[in-house]
C-alpha cells in the first residue's frame, strides 16, 4: 500500500473527501484560506518604531510615511536626478534673504 503525502494545502484538500470526512475539510478550507505569514505587517510596524523617535515626534504625517515607505523597500533603487526632477515639477515659494 503506497502512502500518498500532499505538499500543500490545497492537495490535501482536494484529496479529502467531503462526504467522508465533512469536518476535517471543513478545517482543510479555513487551513487554506489563512494568511500564510505576517512578516510584511510586521517589517512595517518595526520600521516605523526606528523612524518614529524622540526627535522626530514633531514630523509631519506624509513625511513620516514617505520615510517608512522608502526603509520598507529598501531594494528599489532612487536615483538623485529622479528625485530632483520630481521636485521640480512642482511650484515653490522661498524667499532668500540677502
Amino acid at each position: 500500500m503506497k502512502l500518498n503525502l500532499t505538499k500543500n494545502g490545497l492537495e490535501a484538500l482536494d484529496n479529502c473527501d467531503e462526504e467522508v470526512y465533512p469536518n476535517i475539510h471543513f478545517l482543510l478550507k479555513i487551513f487554506v484560506s489563512l494568511p500564510v505569514s505576517t512578516a510584511t505587517p510586521e517589517r512595517s510596524f518595526s520600521s516605523l518604531k526606528r523612524l518614529k523617535t524622540y526627535l522626530r515626534n514633531t514630523m509631519k504625517e506624509t513625511r513620516l510615511n514617505g520615510l517608512t515607505l522608502l526603509s520598507i523597500h529598501r531594494d528599489i533603487r532612487v536615483s538623485v536626478e529622479e528625485v530632483i526632477d520630481e521636485l521640480s515639477k512642482k511650484a515653490r515659494q522661498l524667499d532668500f534673504v540677502m
